[in-house]
């Protein structure tokens, strides 16, 4: 059985795997749903393909750590990872994940919960849109219009209305899978595509493993 995925996941297993396990899957941990914040904001005028590419070097510079001792990062420190071509090297771009860190904190320490705070934009509930072509999906909806006005004004970063609606659709505030996708959350959705796509994932691995080990 052939997996039916959508038109822009390009046969770059980096990308596959992405699309297959990540994206348009709810997310509604704190620290997973920071990270999708930043890392769209990261890929502003780049391909994301190049984000999943340095997303391991993003981690072990920001991620691995909890997003108080990101917003603790002092300019030295962000100076210091500018020089790591493993990350994307735009001062601005490495400043707005310290930032954004400090808004959410500030967020926090207002006893607001930042995840629920994000997920009102949406109702709390997914939306599943109807998307005969990726092509014509929006890059902006009114919804990500006001969470852009939103995060702005509470001092977070890089995050206009076109990355506020490409977040949403990362951690499934927005399903804007293709409608023949087998990933798309409807009553055509295959759990069977599901395990056989993990399976895949598993096995590529498992050989870039045994390659690694040559």
């Amino acid at each position: 059985m052939t997996i039916q995925r959508c038109g822009w996941c390009s046969d770059d297993p980096l990308y596959m795997a992405y699309h297959d396990l990540e994206w348009g899957q709810a997310v509604f941990t704190e620290a997973h749903l920071f990270e999708m914040l930043c890392l769209e904001g990261q890929q502003a005028g780049l391909s994301w393909i190049t984000v999943l590419k340095k997303r391991e070097a993003y981690r072990q510079h920001f991620f691995q750590y909890s997003i108080s001792e990101i917003a603790a990062l002092s300019d030295d420190d962000l100076m210091l990872k500018l020089q790591d071509a493993g990350l994307i090297r735009h001062r601005g771009k490495l400043q707005a994940i310290r930032d954004n860190a400090r808004a959410w904190q500030k967020l926090k320490d207002a006893d607001i919960n930042v995840v629920t705070w994000l997920w009102d934009f949406v109702a709390q509930q997914p939306i599943r849109n109807d998307v005969p072509d990726y092509r014509i999906a929006p890059a902006q909806t009114d919804a990500s219009v006001a969470m852009s006005k939103a995060l702005k004004k509470n001092g977070f970063k890089f995050v206009g209305p076109t990355t506020c609606y490409a977040f949403m659709q990362a951690v499934g505030m927005v399903d804007d899978h293709e409608n023949h996708c087998d990933f798309k959350k409807h009553l055509s959705f295959s759990i069977q595509s599901l395990n056989q796509s993990m399976q895949h994932h598993q096995s590529i691995q498992s050989a870039n493993d045994k390659d690694g080990a040559i």
